[in-house]
């Protein structure tokens, strides 16, 4: 895979494809951790003399204009972090994508409007797909991929774009795919994995691949209560997915047999409703009422897994243990972050909610060897799949 170190970008217009994918509340960037992980790249194109035109997706507009969806805010952002006015684009690859960037001067930047307002970033058809990447192409001389969070996806900007232009990695994806190397192929051990999040579902394919390859796998979240429920025990309220539930059982019966560590919560917070005023309480595990909903893992798990945590080399984290967002059921998450510190090993955040939990909660992220920004790209990397926008850059 080249790097932008092997390009010659001096006075050429460099499309940077990355992943400016943030928060908004009221039209304001809520974390702009994102943003902040595409500065060096830009940067350093900026410093080789390139003229940087930068494209992103924010949301799922679900290729229509929508005003909510728009980069503008990001745009401003990025001139700030930059210490540099950032041209914007109003649209994609119309008359002012082309203007805006036949007008950057070296060294300069702009930011192209939401690709997915463009229905063929995303299109399934490949023609479709093929005739945007075609305009979008036309705007650079050189592509760099750096959006790790949509390496995963077969999309215009991400697959069809590098095949069009002399392509390179951008430092963001080179450094996200050295690390996942760390928790692929040269796995210092012990190697504990914790997965929280909602759904079991979403995690099935990387829990299915870390079985022959983690000691340890520790289970929080909303996701937990499918396991709680497919070892006989009542969980009222709580999310459940019903139909993985024979999934969930094979997993703890192979985890047995390969001599996997299976470490689930052993109390729970249990609340009458979702909500932070809601009444909830500390039950055990196995006796959630059943009109209740857990919410959050209990302390004495927190405890169990900061512990489990102790001793290990290498640790990966993706998906709170609860709904961090609301200060009651905020303390399993906040007790598995601080054990991943403690722990004195390899630690990675795996992006998305787990990353937005560190800085939520407080945490130093120079704390943690690594904050991934792309959860589900981390993700599926972990379970052994190839990655379109990887595969793109690679050949």
């Amino acid at each position: 895979m080249r790097t932008i170190e092997d390009l010659d970008v001096a006075g050429k217009r460099v499309l940077v494809r990355a992943d400016l994918n943030v928060p908004l509340q009221d039209g304001k960037i809520t974390d702009d951790g994102r943003i902040r992980a595409s500065l060096p790249t830009i940067n350093a194109l900026r410093e080789k003399g390139a003229k940087v035109i930068v494209c992103a997706h924010l949301g799922r507009p679900k290729g229509e204009v929508k005003p909510e969806f728009s980069l503008a805010p990001v745009a401003e952002r990025l001139g700030g972090l930059l210490g540099t006015g950032v041209s914007f684009a109003t649209d994609v690859v119309g008359e002012s994508a082309q203007a805006t960037a036949s007008g950057l001067a070296d060294g300069g930047v702009a930011l192209l409007e939401n690709l997915r307002f463009e229905a063929g970033e995303t299109a399934k058809d490949d023609a479709e797909r093929g005739a945007f990447a075609d305009r979008l192409a036309a705007l650079a001389e050189v592509y760099v991929g750096d959006g790790f969070g949509a390496v995963h996806r077969r999309h215009a900007s991400v697959y069809d774009v590098p095949q069009r232009l002399p392509h390179a990695a951008g430092g963001l994806i080179v450094a996200e795919v050295q690390v996942l190397k760390k928790l692929t192929e040269d796995v210092e051990r012990p190697y504990a994995v914790a997965l929280g999040g909602s759904k079991v579902s979403d995690k099935l394919g990387v829990i299915d691949n870390l079985l022959g390859k983690a000691d340890r796998i520790l289970i929080g979240g909303g996701m937990v209560f499918t396991f709680l429920k497919a070892q006989g025990h009542e969980v009222g309220k709580s999310l459940l997915e019903e139909d993985q539930l024979d999934t969930v059982r094979d997993y703890l019966r192979r985890a047995e047999e390969t001599g996997v560590e299976f470490v689930l919560p052993v109390d729970i917070v249990a609340a009458t409703a979702f909500a932070a005023d809601a009444e909830h309480g500390v039950v055990a595990a196995d006796a959630i009422p059943a009109d209740r909903l857990g919410l959050d893992i209990g302390p004495e798990s927190g405890r169990l897994f900061a512990g489990r945590l102790q001793g290990t080399k290498t640790v990966f984290w993706n998906g709170p243990m609860g709904v961090f967002e609301m200060e009651p059921y905020s303390h399993g998450t906040r007790a598995v972050a601080q054990g991943l510190i403690d722990s004195g090993a390899f630690t990675v955040v795996g992006g998305g909610d787990s990353a937005a939990a560190v800085r939520t909660l407080g945490f130093d992220e120079g704390a943690f060897s690594h904050i991934s920004t792309g959860g589900g790209a981390s993700l599926e990397y972990l379970e052994g799949k190839t990655l379109p926008g990887l595969q793109a850059l690679e050949d």
